[in-house]
């Protein structure tokens, strides 16, 4: 009987199982969307038992479990945290999204240990990630501090709580991916940091056993699929064409933007830049150069909704090739990434336009944000041969072309719009084989108008960061 392959995908968004078979075909599928709240400026929430319930909805959907499978594969959102009771399963707070940043001020007592950090996680500090946000529930939800004080607390990142949940006899365990975005994760031991974990005032006492990406993790309770992978959802979709190529620059654009390109032996990560475990087992460790743009779909998202286009974001499109002169936007949507790190950056159009043109800004301003992170890249192991595509919002012809026309290299996107999904099952395999058809193919054209716009959007980044830094 042909292999099939379950794989979960838990995004920001939405909940996705998804079977393949063993030529990466879909054979079914099913899928919930979870919501999102954000109670206050810098607050981004999710209910921790939404999202379980939306993962667990999709593995018990009566099409998916008539089909024998082989085994499972995880992928989450990574940096989202929460905290939970051992004993009895429970929350005991809201999830805290990836996007949420309430606890940035806690880092800058440890802004003289920054190079440290950067040494030993390969991060630089930021409220993102994971370890400020767990120190700000220990400090802020009483229910967490109790729980620690008697011993009951479980905390950590999304990943663990799900696993936690689903699969039999509850282990408490996280991948090097998710541990990795915690800012408590040291990048060449591969376990949690004693010296981070002092200075954040945090325990193993209550963090999940660290684990390989690759490993028995169990049986999904709900349908006995041994699980064998478990990951984060960028590094997931970078494997849904195969294996990583040095030479290639993988980019996902979907809520937030990554861009990511394998490390080379030797090589040195550059400044704003981060450096990530993508994938670990007991044969060998790959390691990656990558770059967060916090306001991709996100930023388009705001701007709709603040100027009543909600709704009709399908015909970004049609603005990308009509709009000829849209005016700059400064994109902080959910805090300024890399390689400018600016949590608390405030966005800021330059120019006039109306709703439209401000739309048509916003989705250049993510192409401006990408370029800025590939030419650091490019500084530091050369120029790459093509960039690799995926994400919702890379089914946007033209954004793709704008990002070739920028780049100067061939932007290619395979016609998969579940990559974090079909990468993970992709893992489960004997790895032998693509499971991709030729791509769709941009070749990069000269566009002045567009270079313009990008030398003007780079010098008014550069004021607004030396107004802030003054």
């Amino acid at each position: 009987m042909p292999a099939h392959y379950l794989a979960i995908d838990q995004g920001t968004h939405a909940s996705r199982a998804i079977i393949f078979d063993s030529l990466g075909g879909v054979v079914a599928s099913a899928h919930r969307d979870v919501s999102l709240r954000r109670p206050r400026r810098g607050w981004v929430e999710q209910d921790a038992d939404e999202i379980l319930s939306s993962v667990s909805k999709c593995l018990l959907e009566p099409r998916l479990r008539e089909i024998p499978v082989e085994s499972a594969a995880l992928a989450t959102q990574r940096s989202s945290v929460v905290c939970w009771d051992r004993q009895t399963g429970e929350a005991l707070m809201p999830v805290l999204s990836w996007q949420d940043t309430r606890a940035r001020a806690y880092l800058e007592s440890l802004q003289d240990r920054a190079a440290i950090v950067r040494e030993k996680t390969g991060l630089l500090l930021s409220p993102h990630y994971g370890a400020s946000k767990l120190r700000w529930c220990l400090e802020h939800v009483p229910q967490v501090e109790s729980a620690r004080r008697e011993n009951r607390l479980c905390a950590g990142p999304l990943v663990s709580w799900l696993l936690f949940h689903l699969l039999d006899g509850q282990p408490f365990i996280c991948d090097p991916a998710n541990a990795g975005r915690t800012l408590l994760f040291n990048r060449q031991t591969l376990d949690w940091d004693d010296e981070l974990l002092h200075w954040f005032g945090l325990s193993r006492d209550y963090l999940p056993t660290c684990t390989p990406t690759l490993n028995s993790f169990g049986n999904l309770a709900a349908t006995r699929i041994p699980l064998r992978i478990a990951t984060g959802d960028q590094p997931a979709a970078l494997y849904a064409c195969g294996g990583i190529l040095p030479q290639t620059a993988y980019i996902n654009i979907g809520t937030g933007a990554f861009v990511q390109r394998a490390l080379t032996p030797g090589s040195t990560v550059p400044r704003g830049l981060l450096e990530s475990v993508l994938y670990h087992d007991k044969k060998s460790t790959v390691r990656m150069m990558e770059a967060t743009v916090n306001g991709a779909g996100a930023a388009l998202s705001w701007h709709l909704k603040n100027t009543g286009l909600e709704g009709e974001g399908e015909k970004l499109s049609e603005w990308l090739i009509d709009v000829a002169e849209p005016p700059l936007f400064l994109n902080g949507v959910g805090g300024l990434a890399a390689p400018y790190w600016r949590p608390g950056f405030q966005s800021a159009f330059v120019g006039a336009g109306n709703a439209t043109e401000q739309a048509v800004a916003v989705a250049e301003s993510i192409i401006f944000l990408l370029i800025e992170n590939l030419n650091r890249m490019r500084d530091a192991i050369g120029k790459e041969r093509e960039i690799v595509v995926s994400g919702g919002l890379a089914q946007v012809d033209p954004l793709c072309r704008k990002l070739a026309d920028l780049s100067g290299v061939a932007v290619l996107r395979y016609a998969e719009h579940e990559a974090t999904a079909k990468g993970a099952a992709w893992l489960l395999t004997e790895r032998r084989r693509s499971w991709c058809e030729k791509p769709r193919c941009f070749q990069p054209r000269e566009n002045h108008a567009l270079k313009d716009r990008f030398g003007r959007w780079r010098e008014a980044m550069a004021q607004v960061l030396a107004i802030a830094d003054a």
